[in-house]
């Protein structure tokens, strides 16, 4: 979004004529333009991420929806469930008579959304796919929710810590990365997924960036052929994955020579958060070890 149009949308939410009856007016990331009467007062947000990042914007005591797996802020664990992102249970949804409801755009189901525009509940989508879209979606959370100042801040300290990353880290010597999203089926992340915005970031290569799925799956062969100099996992939970170290079979692969399997928690990276830069900073960390073990 252009910083003058986000500029007039935080003006045209502040206005203090109407107090909260005050229309507010955002785009989200299908480019829907999306109307409410007034800020809203009862959102169900449809993924952990979103339920996250609506606490950053000053927004989490008007969530009173959301979906398994939306455990952070701590908070958020007393927050009604709605089924999972990818299993939405409607009629609860219906039954917390929400006035907006945030989607995530790849993860829950186009049929079910359609179900809820259809009752007539307005939609909003959200697809973060480069890290300094995280900021812009607090500050439009914040127009959304009515909670622009604290908002504000939020998208503030997020672009002066991605900021100082970039300074630090943005033009090392490069260090070609798999990144490991799971082990059955060998899952890795394409060119337009968040994550490896972050890899880049960091100053690494993706070495499966010019995929244009968000999570394809590839083979050892591939793998192998790519010849990563460092191997980094996320799994499923705060601990290294045990099948990380699978790939010390592989000898031949400069990652595993050098001692370079590194492991960064899937909350901490996996998630379109303010906490994704807790997960580059650990990244760049890494990359930049991988870049001290060269010979």
């Amino acid at each position: 979004m252009a910083p003058l149009t986000l500029a007039f949308l935080l003006l045209a939410a502040s206005l203090p004529s109407g107090g909260l009856r005050a229309e507010v007016s955002v785009v989200d990331d299908a480019g829907t333009t999306l109307r409410l009467a007034r800020p809203a007062q009862r959102i169900v947000s449809l993924a952990p991420h979103l339920t996250e990042t609506l606490f950053a914007a000053g927004a989490g005591g008007r969530v009173v929806g959301t979906v398994e797996y939306s455990n952070f802020p701590p908070a958020a664990a007393n927050i009604a469930r709605v089924g999972g992102y990818s299993q939405i249970d409607l009629e609860r949804v219906v039954a917390l008579k929400p006035d907006l409801v945030i989607a995530w755009q790849s993860g829950n189901a186009a049929a079910h959304l359609d179900r809820l525009r259809a009752l007539g509940l307005p939609v909003y989508l959200s697809q973060p796919d480069r890290i300094e879209d995280v900021a812009s979606e607090i500050e439009r959370f914040g127009v959304l929710a009515g909670s622009t100042a604290m908002a504000a801040r939020g998208a503030a300290d997020f672009r002066e810590r991605l900021a100082q990353l970039q300074r630090r880290y943005s033009r090392r010597p490069p260090v070609r990365t798999f990144y490991q999203i799971w082990k059955q089926p060998l899952m890795t992340v394409g060119g337009k997924q968040i994550i490896s915005d972050v890899i880049h970031l960091c100053g690494g290569e993706n070495v499966f960036a010019r995929l244009e799925t968000m999570a394809p799956t590839v083979t050892v062969e591939a793998v192998i052929a790519a010849n990563p100099e460092a191997i980094v996992a996320s799994g499923m939970g705060e601990s290294r994955p045990e099948w990380l170290d699978d790939w010390q079979r592989w000898t031949s692969l400069t990652a595993v020579a050098r001692g370079n399997l590194f492991f960064v928690p899937p909350d901490l990276i996996q998630r379109h958060t303010p906490r994704l830069l807790d997960g580059a900073e650990e990244l760049c960390r890494q990359l930049e070890t991988a870049r001290n073990r060269r010979p």
